[in-house]
């Protein structure tokens, strides 16, 4: 679960904020990390207070932190998050989305905090997407599917404000048509299973 507390960049959240929102942020036992972005309709996010207790202002600092806002992604990327992480370098993270369109669907992010693509440097493309393409390449013979979807949302309905790169396992007659995307849940142990297969699957595409 996410830790209140330190934020990792010398902030804190003010203590029992950070754990109250992410109950608030619970449907039906699971983590809604829509609601941790602060969704409409959801309980306000805690502001980050320095060490006097004073809010910090909301903006990304020079070294790409968000400041002022608790970000689920950062967390999840810092360990003080719960995820089923699937890939893991100094470039990207790969976790299983905690309310999947089918079993699998993983989040590509990178360590980095940005919001969208167009914040992704020149020099960072190459390397952030080629992460995306080997968990793509994998993840088909790993689950049994024939394909994969991969999109990313920027702003318009992007629900949590960290650039992340959807990675769905697909297969013909599966029922995703267009924009309409039907969430499903893990049933005990499955999500656990689910990413354990995919471990074992990225493991030879490691990059060097």
């Amino acid at each position: 679960m996410l830790s209140a507390g330190s934020a990792g960049d010398g902030s804190v959240f003010p203590t029992g904020d950070l754990i109250t929102h992410v109950a608030e942020s619970m449907v039906d036992g699971a983590l809604d990390l829509g609601c941790l972005a602060g969704a409409d309709g959801c309980p306000p996010t805690p502001a980050r207070v320095d060490a006097a207790g004073a809010p910090i202002v909301a903006g990304v600092g020079d070294d790409g932190v968000r400041a002022g806002v608790a970000c689920v992604f950062c967390a999840i990327v810092a360990g003080e998050a719960d995820a089923h992480v699937v890939w893991s370098d100094d470039v990207a993270v790969g976790f299983l989305d905690a309310r999947p369109l089918f079993h699998g669907h993983t989040l590509v992010v990178p360590r980095r905090h940005l919001v969208t693509l167009a914040d992704l440097a020149e020099d960072e493309v190459g390397a952030f997407f080629e992460r995306v393409r080997r968990i793509a390449a994998a993840m088909p013979d790993a689950l049994g599917a024939q394909g994969t979807f991969v999109a990313n949302n920027n702003v318009v309905s992007q629900s949590v404000a960290h650039l992340h790169v959807h990675v769905v396992p697909r297969t013909r007659g599966d029922g995703l048509r267009g924009f309409f995307w039907p969430r499903t849940k893990y049933q005990t142990g499955e999500a656990e299973a689910t990413a354990a297969r995919l471990r074992v699957a990225f493991a030879p595409f490691s990059v060097d």
